[in-house]
C-alpha cells in the first residue's frame, strides 16, 4: 500500500498526505495499541533521516511513561515525568524541539547516535495520554514546518485513539 507512495510535494503538502494515509490506515478500528503500531510505522517510512520514532504512553497510577509501539532500537522502557526531553514534554504538554541532544541537560541517552530530537505530548480529553518521540542521527534535523506537520498528525492520530 505505501511502498508505491513517493511524497515530492512541498514539506507542507507531504505532511498532510501523511495525515490523509493515517486517516484512512486507522479509520473503523478503536485498538489504541494497533492504532500507535500503525502510526509509528508509517512516520518511519514518511520520515527521512530519523533512527527512531515511537510512543511513550502515560502510566497514571505510577506517573511515569511507559514504552509503547515504536520502530528502532530498543529503547528505555520508563521515564519519569519531568526526567529527559519526554518527560519534560509530558510534564509542560509542550513540544520539546531539541537541535543538539548532547547540550541539553535533562536528556536520557537511549542511542549514542542520536543527535536531535523531537516530542510531541499526546492529550485526549484534557488529559496526557503519552507522547511522540523522535529521534535523528542528524544535528538539527527537526524544523519548525515539521513541528506543525507532527502537530497535525497528532490532531489526526488523536481522533482514532
Amino acid at each position: 500500500m505505501f511502498e508505491t507512495i513517493s511524497y515530492t510535494g512541498t514539506k507542507s503538502e507531504n505532511y498532510q498526505e501523511v495525515c490523509t494515509q493515517l486517516h484512512h490506515l486507522l479509520d473503523g478500528e478503536d485498538n489504541q495499541i494497533a492504532n500507535l503500531s500503525n502510526a509509528a510505522a508509517l512516520l518511519n517510512f514518511f520520515l527521512e533521516d530519523i533512527n527512531w520514532v515511537g510512543f511513550y504512553l502515560m502510566d497514571q497510577d505510577k506517573n511515569e511513561l511507559v514504552l509503547g509501539p515504536f520502530q528502532g532500537l530498543p529503547a528505555c522502557i520508563r521515564i519519569p515525568l519531568g526526567r529527559g526531553i519526554c518527560g519534560t514534554a509530558a510534564e509542560t504538554r509542550k513540544v520539546q524541539r531539541i537541535a543538539d541532544v548532547q547540550a541539553h541537560p535533562n536528556h536520557i541517552s537511549c542511542d549514542a547516535l542520536s543527535k536531535s530530537e523531537i516530542v510531541l505530548p499526546l492529550i485526549k480529553n484534557g488529559e496526557l495520554v503519552g507522547v511522540l518521540d523522535i529521534d535523528s542521527p542528524i544535528y538539527d534535523r527537526f524544523e519548525e514546518d515539521d513541528e506543525s506537520g507532527l502537530v497535525q498528525f497528532i490532531n489526526t492520530l488523536m481522533n482514532h485513539i
